[in-house]
């Protein structure tokens, strides 16, 4: 992998928000991708405590100039969640002025969630290429869990969301969720990811916090080829 990467993944409760029992619960992962040489990076899903995040990353030499957010549910950009409330983009864009980038079919969803508005999000497009210093992150549209759910691809790296776990793959049956298309963002989508492309889920539900695609492929039931209508029928929650 390219030197020149700054990659760290960041387990909420572990490596962050220590001793907040829902994060510790919820086991969602924050990434951090960054130019070393320009020393800027953005944050991935930034929930909880993004204050922390911003400071983990300042020690490491770098400084947060964006946010990206996978999708819209609060444990991965904040807002309620299950009558609690879990600080997330809105509080990082108030406090350091940073833009959040979303695919197009995400903005009403993450503008009702954070209460953010438009003007303080980035839409993007299927395959838009993200610039971080003088290096670029490709940004994969991979509707399913919810209409705008976006993967991350990056020096060798699928930073995926709740689009796909190791084991299994994100809900279909909360709101905006859609199981036909994410049989399309599985098998048809994703499928120009190669086998040695480490994926790097949404949270950690796995022994395993990273994996290669083609070990995931072997593996992970929801990816084992099947008709539509035979996935539909074991996976349509």
């Amino acid at each position: 992998m390219n030197e020149q990467w700054y990659f760290r993944q960041l387990l909420a409760g572990r490596d962050f928000a220590v001793g907040d029992a829902l994060a510790v619960a919820m086991r969602n992962f924050t990434y951090a991708l960054g130019d070393r040489e320009t020393g800027e990076a953005v944050l991935v899903d930034p929930a909880y405590q993004p204050g922390e995040l911003v400071d983990l990353v300042a020690a490491d030499g770098l400084r947060v100039t964006g946010a990206v957010a996978t999708h819209y549910h609060p444990d991965h950009v904040g807002g309620d969640l299950m009558g609690q409330y879990v600080e997330g983009v809105a509080e990082l864009v108030h406090s350091n002025g940073v833009p959040v980038h979303v695919q197009a079919a995400e903005v009403a969803w993450m503008v009702a969630r954070t209460g953010l508005d438009e003007a303080q999000l980035i839409a993007h497009r299927d395959r838009d290429l993200l610039e971080v210093g003088e290096l670029a992150v490709s940004l994969w549209h991979t509707p399913g869990h919810t209409p705008g759910s976006q993967c991350l691809l990056a020096d060798g790296r699928l930073i995926s969301g709740d689009t796909l776990f190791i084991d299994g793959c994100g809900r279909t049956d909360l709101p905006g969720g859609d199981a036909r298309e994410m049989y399309r963002t599985l098998h048809e989508r994703l499928a120009d990811v190669s086998d040695d492309t480490l994926l790097f889920p949404g949270h950690l539900y796995s022994k395993e916090a990273s994996m290669r695609m083609g070990e995931v492929r072997e593996r992970n039931q929801v990816l084992a080829a099947r008709s539509p209508e035979q996935w539909l029928a074991i996976f349509d929650s």
